[in-house]
């Protein structure tokens, strides 16, 4: 468990322009049934999240900030029989995702609204057979790299909770946050299997809104692969 005091948060702010009535009505109506019971900091470090029997035998996935939720949605669309877990703590993120949800009907999909940390601290071991980092936040200054998700501190947990052999994605159209990718993932238990920049997606990709204000700006994407190692 992370000292909260201590902390440093990969993301930046939690709430931004004013919601639509429709979206506050989402929040009211879906968030709560939707949402991972059990996810909160406490001083229990045997607290487990017995809530993830209600997905049976199925694969679980996870999303690491789904931003406006359309690759979450798409995923669960393309693959039925999969559960998975999108992790945000933006609160307009949050309302997109559910209207989202409404529209494309899936049942597929459980949200935890807050940091992923406090889900790293309650999931089981290798309970997690592929995860997505899809644009993070780049924290583009030197003295603010140790914030981005490609730390250990926020590695190793994700490390720990997932499957050897299970798929790790990193979507990014910074450079440098490649170049850290690159550098910290393999030493948290990862091994990178592909590699690709613009053209190169995944087949399944589903172009997010940040991608496609990357490419207007000028800035190409970068997809990386990597594989959980055993042990």
């Amino acid at each position: 468990m992370y000292d909260p005091v201590e902390r440093r948060n990969f993301y930046g702010r939690v709430h931004g322009k004013t919601l639509r009535a429709s979206q506050k009505t989402y929040l009211e109506e879906d968030l709560g049934p939707l949402s991972l019971a059990g996810v909160t900091r406490d001083d229990n470090p045997e607290r487990k999240l017995t809530d993830l029997s209600r997905f049976g035998d199925k694969p679980i996935w996870l999303e690491v900030g789904f931003g406006g939720g359309e690759h979450l949605v798409h995923m669960a669309a393309t693959y039925p029989d999969v559960e998975i877990i999108g992790c945000e703590p933006f609160v307009n993120g949050i309302a997109m995702l559910l209207g989202k949800i409404r529209q494309a009907e899936v049942t597929n999909l459980s949200l935890h609204p807050g940091d992923v940390r406090d889900l790293f601290d309650v999931l089981p071991d290798d309970c997690l057979s592929k995860v997505f980092l899809n644009y993070p936040d780049p924290w583009p200054k030197a003295r603010h790299h140790r914030r981005r998700f490609v730390t250990p501190e926020y590695l190793h947990p994700l490390a720990r909770a997932m499957q050897p052999g299970s798929e790790l994605r990193v979507a990014t159209d910074i450079p440098d946050y490649v170049r850290q990718t690159l550098e910290e993932v393999p030493p948290a238990g990862f091994d990178l299997v592909h590699e690709a920049g613009p053209g190169g997606a995944w087949d399944d990709w589903l172009s997010t809104r940040y991608e496609q204000k990357a490419l207007r700006e000028g800035r190409a994407p970068h997809y990386l692969t990597f594989r959980r190692r055993a042990g």
